[in-house]
């Protein structure tokens, strides 16, 4: 085990376990049948990444682009809208969902992401659809409602400025589609972005008059900065003074699992830094991304023998408990199932 920062406690009411795409480590991620998964393995909320179509429908898809989460490539008829883009200041070359209508969206199945690493998820690909938000808020309330229990949805508007620069904003439609459902009117949500000035502006939409939604800024060690604020570092607004200002338009920031405890030289947990405790003392709560099963994503610490790609359970949920005890308020996981296991441990 690594040595960590004496244990803290959340500022939350209780730890929430946040279903990444749903539970993708067992399903292809954002299609229904991975929220269902997650929402039998008892997730507190689900994910849904947001991003337009050509004629302004929100659907659900981790990124615009779309040859590696669907089986567009194997479509001869969109074979010429294989282009490349700058999106945030990089270069990618594939198929973009705002090149295509929701009813041409609506005629490709979805695949595994990461085939070579779960290739007991592309048995299903293939079988799903791509999602609008409007199903996806449509199939969590049947489900909350047939379970007798909340279920939040952890919204995160994908590439923001980009979108409003091809003519398709999407904050407002977020906000039109939530107003538009009873479920979202009353149910717990969280939109998140890893930009902020469109959190800013709906923080200025919201006010108070809509005491459900709550906003998260989400942080990318790996990015120099937000792709609407060039002139900051992620690593600035994850100092004391970086999140006093998010405090002002954010209720929780969203950091990497290692921008909390990081790995070491030998692959191995670090001791923790400072940012659970500094994010709490500004009043904000901190809900980390993301947990994986697999060797392939864990700390050297807690990897068994079996492979890189195989799951590994034991050493998923004892990776969890170790970041629990930071005081962290919830945690976003590909495996809910695993997420509850590592808490109710915790709590023991």
């Amino acid at each position: 085990m690594c040595t960590t920062a004496a244990p803290a406690r959340p500022i939350a009411t209780k730890v929430l376990v946040i279903g990444h795409r749903g539970a993708s480590a067992l399903r292809p991620e954002h299609t229904l049948a991975s929220y269902a998964v997650a929402i039998r393995d008892g997730v507190d909320f689900v994910e849904p990444d947001l991003v337009s179509t050509k004629d302004g429908v929100l659907v659900v898809r981790h990124e615009n682009e779309i040859g590696g989460t669907t089986d567009v490539a194997s479509h001869p008829e969109f074979a010429s809208r294989r282009t490349t883009k700058s999106v945030d200041g990089v270069s990618i070359t594939g198929w973009f969902t705002e090149d295509f209508t929701l009813a041409e969206l609506k005629t490709l199945r979805a695949r595994e992401r990461l085939a070579d690493i779960r290739k007991a998820n592309t048995a299903f690909d293939g079988q799903f659809t791509v999602p609008t938000f409007d199903e996806m808020i449509e199939f969590v309330a049947a489900e909350s409602s047939a379970l007798g229990r909340p279920i939040g949805i952890i919204p995160e508007i994908k590439h923001s400025t980009y979108f409003r620069g091809v003519g398709l904003p999407m904050e407002d439609k977020v906000l039109a589609t939530l107003a538009a459902h009873a479920y979202t009117r009353t149910a717990p949500v969280e939109i998140q972005s890893f930009e902020v000035d469109n959190l800013k502006y709906l923080r200025g939409k919201l006010g108070k008059d809509h005491p459900n939604i709550r906003l998260l800024q989400l942080m990318d060690a790996g990015s120099e900065h937000p792709s609407d604020q060039p002139g900051t570092t992620y690593g600035a607004m994850m100092t004391p003074a970086g999140l006093r200002d998010i405090a002002g338009y954010a209720d929780a920031i969203g950091p990497s699992t290692r921008s909390i405890i990081p790995l070491g030289r030998d692959g191995r947990l670090a001791p923790a830094t400072p940012l659970v405790h500094d994010a709490h003392a500004v009043g904000l709560e901190v809900h980390p991304y993301t947990f994986r099963p697999e060797n392939h994503f864990l700390a050297a610490n807690f990897r068994n023998g079996a492979g890189d790609a195989a799951r590994n359970e034991a050493g998923s949920v004892e990776e969890i408990r170790t970041y629990i005890a930071t005081g962290i308020d919830a945690f976003f996981t590909d495996d809910p199932a695993l997420g509850r296991r590592a808490l109710d441990a915790s709590a023991d």
